[in-house]
């Protein structure tokens, strides 16, 4: 991806998470070398990521104790990060509209 933004919500979790840090650290770096045009492109990476509607991919971290949702813009490669939490969290959420 050319851009992925909101990285300081990654660091403020990571801030109150400190077993999420490397895990989140090894996302956006993933990310960031990335070419990822089409969610097949990110399936291959991340097999277990979801799709979610509106070009949103929710991403298990730290085997699944967190999840990290997306929202990508294929054409721009740009990448917004919308949601970070524990799975208590996610489940408070709409994650198709957050």
């Amino acid at each position: 991806m050319k851009r992925v933004l909101a990285k300081s919500t990654l660091r403020d979790f990571w801030g109150k998470h400190k077993d999420s840090e490397q895990y989140l650290k090894t996302w956006y770096k993933t990310a960031m070398d990335s070419d990822w045009n089409s969610p097949r492109d990110i399936k291959i990476a991340y097999s277990s990521a979801s799709f979610l509607p509106n070009d949103r991919v929710v991403f298990n971290i730290k085997g699944n104790h967190y999840r990290l949702i997306v929202r990508f813009n294929y054409k721009r490669s740009w990448a917004f990060i919308r949601f970070i939490g524990t799975h208590a969290e996610y489940d408070r959420i709409d994650a198709k509209t957050i």
